[in-house]
C-alpha cells in the first residue's frame, strides 16, 4: 500500500512537471525567469534605458524612484552598435515619470545588489510612456565597491602615496621666505581671474566676433591667397624703384616748403585783390536782373523780347517775321543826313546845299566809367622783377611772380 502511494505521487508531480512545462513552453530560462516577492507582476509598461556599462546588474533587479521600488529589470542586452548596454524595465502602470527623466544604476548598500534608479529633473518635461528610450547621455552609474578598492590598493601599493612627503617638504623648501611675495602673486592672480569674470561678455562677444572674421577670411580664402602669391612681386617692383620714389618724396617736400613760401607771401595781395573785386561784386549785386535782361534783348534786337513768346503769345504769332522799311527821298539828301548824323562835313559834292529828308539827329554815346584796377606790390625774388612801366593788369596778373 505504502509503494503504492509513492508510485503515484512521483507520477502526479512528473505530470504537474509536464503540465507546467507545456504550458511554458521551452522558453524557461532558470531561476532568473521567476518574478521576485515584490516585483512588478505583469501589466506594467516597458521603457528602455541605455548604459555605458551595467557592472553585475542581472534581470528581476529592482527599478526605483526615490529609493521606491516601482518595476524590475526585464532584459539587458547589447545595442545595434555593440558598444553600450541596453536594458529594458517594466514600470507599474499608476507610476507617472517625466519624459526627460533620468536614470544611473546603484546599489543597495556597499556589498548590496544593483538597481536601476530613475530620477526626476529639475524642469520635467512631457511624460514617460510605453517604448519610450532613455538614452546614454541622460545615464549614468556610481562606482562599483571593487573599483574604488583597486584605486584604493593602487595608491596605497606601489602608488604616488609615499611621495607626498617629498612633495610637502619641496614645496616648503620653494616657498619659505617667499610667503608674501607668494601671497602678492595669489592676490594679483585672483584680482586677473575677477576682471576676467567680471569681463565674460565682452570676452564672448570678442570669441564671436573672431568667428565671424574667421569665417570671412575662409570664404576669401582664394582671394587672400591670389594677394599673398602676388605680394611678393609688387614688393620686389617697389624695392626696384625706391630711388625714383624718394626723389618724387623729396620733390612734394620741396613744392610743400616753396608753396608754404609762395602764399605766406602772396597773402597780403590776395587780401589786396579781394578787397578791389569788392566794389565791382557790389555793383554786380546792386544791378540785379539788369544786366541778364539787356544781354537777353541783344538775341532780339531791333525787337523787343516779347515779340516770339511761345504758343502763339507773342507780337509775332509763327516760327518768323518779315521786317519791310520804305524809304521816300533823293538817294543823295539821304546819304547827307545820315552823313550829318555821324558828324561828318555836310554837304556833299553834287547836293547843291539842299536836303530834303528829315535830318537824323546826333546821339551821343554813354560814357561808362572804367574802375581803375590798384596797383598790387610785387613779391621780388621769385622771377625777378617786371618793367616799371607795367600796366595794372600786368602787375595784378604777375605781380605775385615779380
Amino acid at each position: 500500500m505504502t509503494g503504492f502511494t509513492l508510485r503515484r505521487t512521483a507520477a502526479c508531480v512528473a505530470l504537474a512537471g509536464t503540465s507546467t512545462l507545456a504550458l511554458t513552453g521551452c522558453t524557461f530560462r532558470g531561476a532568473a525567469s521567476f518574478p521576485l516577492p515584490g516585483g512588478v507582476g505583469g501589466g506594467g509598461y516597458q521603457v528602455k534605458i541605455e548604459f555605458n556599462d551595467v557592472l553585475d546588474l542581472v534581470p528581476q533587479s529592482s527599478v526605483k524612484v526615490n529609493d521606491v521600488t516601482v518595476g524590475s529589470v526585464k532584459k539587458i542586452e547589447l545595442s545595434p552598435g555593440g558598444y553600450t548596454a541596453v536594458v529594458t524595465v517594466s514600470l507599474k502602470n499608476d507610476v507617472v515619470l517625466p519624459e526627460n527623466a533620468d536614470a544611473a544604476l546603484r546599489q543597495t548598500s556597499l556589498l548590496g545588489e544593483k538597481f536601476v534608479s530613475i530620477d526626476k529633473p529639475a524642469v520635467p518635461v512631457g511624460r514617460l510612456r510605453e517604448g519610450m528610450y532613455i538614452p546614454l547621455a541622460r545615464t549614468q552609474r556610481n562606482a562599483d565597491i571593487e573599483e574604488v578598492l583597486g584605486a584604493l590598493s593602487l595608491v596605497l601599493n606601489g602608488g604616488s602615496l609615499e611621495q607626498l612627503q617629498v612633495i610637502d617638504s619641496e614645496l616648503t623648501k620653494a616657498l619659505k621666505g617667499r610667503e608674501t611675495q607668494v601671497r602678492a602673486f595669489l592676490q594679483q592672480l585672483t584680482g586677473f581671474i575677477g576682471g576676467l569674470d567680471n569681463q565674460k561678455t565682452q570676452i564672448s562677444h570678442a570669441l564671436d566676433g573672431l568667428d565671424r572674421l574667421t569665417s570671412k577670411l575662409a570664404a576669401q580664402r582664394q582671394t587672400l591667397d591670389v594677394a599673398l602669391r602676388d605680394l611678393p612681386h609688387g614688393a620686389a617692383v617697389l624695392a626696384d624703384e625706391r630711388a625714383q620714389l624718394t626723389k618724387v618724396l623729396s620733390g612734394l617736400n620741396n613744392l610743400g616748403t616753396v608753396a608754404t613760401r609762395v602764399i605766406n607771401g602772396t597773402q597780403q595781395n590776395t587780401i589786396a585783390d579781394l578787397r578791389a573785386l569788392q566794389p565791382i561784386l557790389t555793383q554786380l549785386s546792386v544791378a540785379g536782373k539788369d544786366l541778364p535782361n539787356a544781354l537777353e534783348l541783344l538775341t532780339t534786337y531791333p525787337f523787343p523780347r516779347t515779340v516770339a513768346l511761345p504758343n502763339n503769345k507773342g507780337g509775332i504769332r509763327g516760327d518768323y517775321a518779315n521786317l519791310f522799311i520804305t524809304i521816300d527821298g533823293n538817294p543823295t539828301d539821304l546819304l547827307n543826313n545820315l552823313l550829318n548824323g555821324i558828324g561828318l562835313p555836310l554837304p556833299l559834292p553834287g547836293a547843291q546845299g539842299k536836303t530834303t529828308g528829315p535830318t537824323v539827329p546826333k546821339l551821343p554815346l554813354p560814357k561808362l566809367p572804367v574802375p581803375k584796377l590798384p596797383t598790387l606790390p610785387g613779391l621780388g625774388g621769385l622771377t625777378g622783377g617786371l618793367a616799371s612801366d607795367s600796366g595794372d593788369l600786368d602787375r595784378l596778373l604777375f605781380g605775385g611772380l615779380s
